[in-house]
């Protein structure tokens, strides 16, 4: 299955659906975003704006889920906002992460 997230003018992810690979596969018989991003389209309408997002995170870092941003200098999933707020995000990976704490040699 494929997943595509909708999002806003501002790139938020609004919410994520899942599509069939048999939709969004050419007649080569290779999957093409650009297909399910036009089959989004027909169900959803012609000026909403869709991204394939990947559940075992293969590509654009993170799974995307609603209220998640879309970077495209990144081509990255995240959300804005930690998870606790011992963390801080790692620009690289586009995840949050434990925040270090230094240690005290002895």
């Amino acid at each position: 299955m494929a997943h595509f997230a909708e999002l806003t003018q501002d790139n938020k992810v609004v919410r994520v659906i899942v599509v069939n690979n048999d939709v969004i596969t050419d007649p080569e018989g290779l999957e093409q975003e650009s297909i399910g991003i036009l089959f989004c389209q027909q169900l959803y309408g012609p000026d909403t704006v869709w991204k394939q997002t990947s559940y075992h995170e293969r590509f654009r870092k993170n799974f995307a889920a609603p209220g998640y941003v879309y970077d495209a200098e990144k081509d990255a999933f995240y959300s804005l906002e930690a998870p606790a707020p011992d963390m801080e995000f790692d620009p690289e990976t586009c995840k949050w992460k434990m925040k270090s704490i230094p240690v005290d040699k002895p």
